[in-house]
């Protein structure tokens, strides 16, 4: 008997231990478990305080069951993001920093500056970096270094912050991404700032001098922490060697130094949520092909932008803090509920808010309103299959704004137009036999509930709506107003359906004559502008001609 309990207990630990180490091997190569089980990944950013500078910065690794900090009694902050990025079983670690305010730095008590920070194998020489070309560097854990002085100085490091992967990008003004990565974790990259904090002031949209506004939307561009993986390339023989964020940045350029758009309108699901567990990785690669043209850019939230660790409201703050955003949080609307994260938020989303676009060398007169609204993702019904839907308060919202601003749009010159964006199409996207430019490759994926939003657009004078969501779709369908796709840009998102080209959707406004034209420009084999048409003449939408 006690042979037999002997060996069922030997049996028991074997088996224990093979399960054990098949699910290590699973969730290494494929992240079986869900995020929640995976703890230490970053919520909120350290707070950034004036008139401060950094005095240290070092990195602590330990087990994933301790808490990982250093004393905070001893001046530390610790940065809340594990450069393991939740994907170890067996440790976790964080960069700490001290920081003091300048006047209250005594160089007499010992303190110092940090002056640089390289991440490097080995030692920096002296006389590389800021400061005195005297100064050793001094090591810290992990492949980091830093050069410290006894006074303060100019070039002072005031900020410390990390990001990730090779092609991670800093587009702050102030701020510094550092060369190469540290020694440990998911290829962590540490960017910097000197000087304080630089407050964004939000661009105005003008018209041009000759009265047309160029607008890209850009849909689903499903951006990752690191490079990513692409999914579907088409055509198959360029899915060799694809890397997704790399190739979704370069269309995306390529557009953009062709187009010139005046405004850039991205509607959801920017961020990959379960390949971005640092969305301020990936947040900042969607922003910096349009910062660094100057192209003011909107965005809205998709149904996978806040699958990570930051709300919508803090995504939509953070992308509001960017240069040349439009982007605003928008009032708070709704109940507070839980997410499907748990988190406390507003029902009512983030990201509701308008852009005017006024008249030339006139921003006492609005030439074109643009609306943005936050269709959230899936339905919060257990009785009602499929997506949200935008709530009767949100409608509410739009109709009061649009009514008290009838007065002072009527003060243009010409005819005052309004267009609309949204994440996931209306239900009306669904109807069949009405007048359709483009392709229906895919069942669209609307809310099963109607809440009335297309009849309050109408009925404000919008002629236009434009949604992402559904990647392969690119139409325009008309049925009392131009229901629009732009079809989905990114490779970390879906494609298939018959080898379907990422593309993107363009708009040209002519105020003068109140018309509008869109057109798609696509990756692969780009010839130009795919089915051109005008939607809008007259401030009228535009019925086209019978099919042949």
């Amino acid at each position: 008997m006690a042979r037999r309990i002997v060996r069922t207990i030997i049996k028991v630990t074997l088996l224990s231990f093979l399960l054990a180490g098949l699910l290590f091997v699973l969730e290494s190569r494929f992240r079986v478990l869900p995020q929640k089980v995976h703890t230490g990944v970053h919520y909120l950013l350290p707070e950034h305080h004036d008139g401060t500078i950094i005095t240290d910065i070092d990195y602590l690794q330990c087990s994933p069951w301790s808490n990982c900090e250093l004393s905070a009694d001893d001046g530390w902050t610790k940065i809340p993001k594990d450069l393991f990025l939740g994907g170890s079983w067996l440790q976790k670690g964080f960069l700490h920093f001290k920081r003091k305010k300048e006047t209250e730095f005594t160089p007499a008590s010992g303190e110092k500056v940090v002056l640089d920070v390289r991440l490097s194998r080995k030692q920096p020489e002296p006389s590389e970096g800021a400061g005195d070309k005297e100064t050793a560097w001094e090591a810290r854990p992990g492949g980091l270094w830093i050069k410290r002085q006894a006074k303060l100085s100019e070039v002072a490091i005031t900020a410390v912050e990390v990001l990730f992967g090779p092609d991670a990008v800093e587009v702050r003004e102030g701020w510094q991404l550092k060369e190469g990565s540290m020694s440990v974790g998911e290829t962590p990259r540490l960017t910097v700032r000197r000087g304080q904090k630089v407050e964004v002031k939000k661009p105005q949209v003008m018209m041009p001098k000759n009265h047309k506004l160029k607008i890209i939307q850009v849909a689903d561009l499903h951006l990752s922490t690191g490079v990513g993986k692409c999914r579907d390339a088409a055509p198959p023989e360029t899915a060799k060697n694809c890397e997704a964020d790399p190739r979704t940045l370069d269309f995306l350029r390529k557009i953009l130094d062709d187009e010139k758009p005046d405004i850039a309108v991205l509607t959801g699901d920017q961020i990959n949520g379960d390949t971005a567990p640092d969305v301020q990785t990936a947040l900042y690669k969607f922003a910096e092909p349009f910062i660094s043209r100057k192209i003011p850019f909107a965005t809205i939230l998709g149904n996978h932008d806040d699958e990570s660790f930051l709300t919508r409201e803090q995504i939509m703050k953070m992308t509001a803090s960017l240069p040349y955003s439009l982007s605003e949080v928008g009032p708070e609307m709704g109940p507070l509920v839980k997410d499907r994260k748990g988190r406390l938020v507003h029902e009512g989303g983030a990201g509701n808010y308008r852009v005017e676009v006024v008249a030339h060398n006139r921003a006492e007169h609005q030439a074109l309103t643009l609306w943005f609204l936050d269709s959230h993702s899936y339905s919060p019904d257990p009785n009602v299959d499929g997506y949200d839907w935008i709530k009767d308060y949100q409608i509410d919202w739009f109709k009061n704004t649009a009514e008290s601003l009838k007065e002072s749009h009527n003060k243009y010159s010409y005819i005052h137009m309004n267009m609309a964006f949204i994440h996931i199409p209306l239900p009306e996207y669904r109807l069949a036999g009405v007048p359709m430019v483009g392709e229906r490759r895919e069942n669209p994926t609307s809310p099963s509930h109607n809440s009335g939003f297309q009849d309050a657009m109408v009925a404000a004078g919008v002629t236009v709506v434009s949604a992402g969501h559904d990647h392969a779709n690119d139409y325009c369908l008309l049925d009392k107003m131009w229901l629009c796709y732009a079809g989905g840009s990114g490779f970390g998102g879906y494609g298939g359906y018959n080898d379907y080209i990422r593309r993107v959707r363009l708009f040209e406004i002519d105020a003068t004559v109140a018309t509008v034209k869109t057109w798609k420009r696509v990756e692969w084999d780009d010839k130009g502008k795919v089915d051109l048409q005008t939607i809008v003449e007259g401030g009228k939408v535009v019925v086209p001609p019978p099919a042949a």
